[in-house]
């Protein structure tokens, strides 16, 4: 099993699509990046915590594999917007990927090579060693399932799952 911490906007986007997503094992939504040391919501909504909505993502790479995880978060989200996606801006809204060891950096460094052909303007995403992960409160975990009929879910995380599956759809769960 391995785990990417990334972030690419508000974690309930990212969390809905590797929910659905054949080899993943596990997502938790969190916080990382910042200087609170026992960030929440609120704070981290503030945009004075420093710290970037994330997903921790764990997946079996004997049956997807680390490139395709890559990918699905690329087509997720808008990697060439400083602090913004789409209406949530600011920092805490970063395209970031935190590595755990230099293979990982590497990974994301070439994912970010491979991927920027599919972008007009350069893809703005950090890469950064992971500090601490805090855990997001409950009601973060796994939102998109337990609120589909929310405005948020169908205007914002539709449309991005629907991205996602006219690309990968033999990854994706219907």
């Amino acid at each position: 099993m391995k785990t990417f911490v990334l972030g690419g906007g508000c974690f309930w986007c990212l969390d809905a699509l590797y929910q659905k997503t054949r080899g993943v094992t596990e997502v938790v939504s969190g916080y990382t990046g910042g200087h609170t040391r026992a960030p929440d919501y609120d704070s981290v909504c503030s945009g004075m915590t420093g710290h970037a909505e994330v997903v921790a993502v764990t997946f079996d790479e004997t049956v997807i594999p680390e490139d395709v995880i890559l990918d699905l978060y690329f087509v997720s989200h808008d990697p060439t917007t400083l602090n913004r996606q789409g209406y949530d801006v600011g920092t805490q809204y970063r395209s970031v990927m935190y590595y755990q060891d230099a293979q990982q950096k590497e990974l994301f460094e070439d994912a970010i090579r491979r991927h920027q052909s599919n972008w007009k303007n350069p893809i703005v995403t950090e890469i950064a060693r992971l500090p601490e992960f805090h855990v997001a409160e409950e009601t973060h975990q796994n939102f998109y399932a337990k609120h589909p009929e929310q405005g948020y879910c169908q205007v914002i995380i539709d449309p991005k799952l629907s991205k996602a599956r006219k690309q990968h759809a033999q990854w994706l769960a219907a």
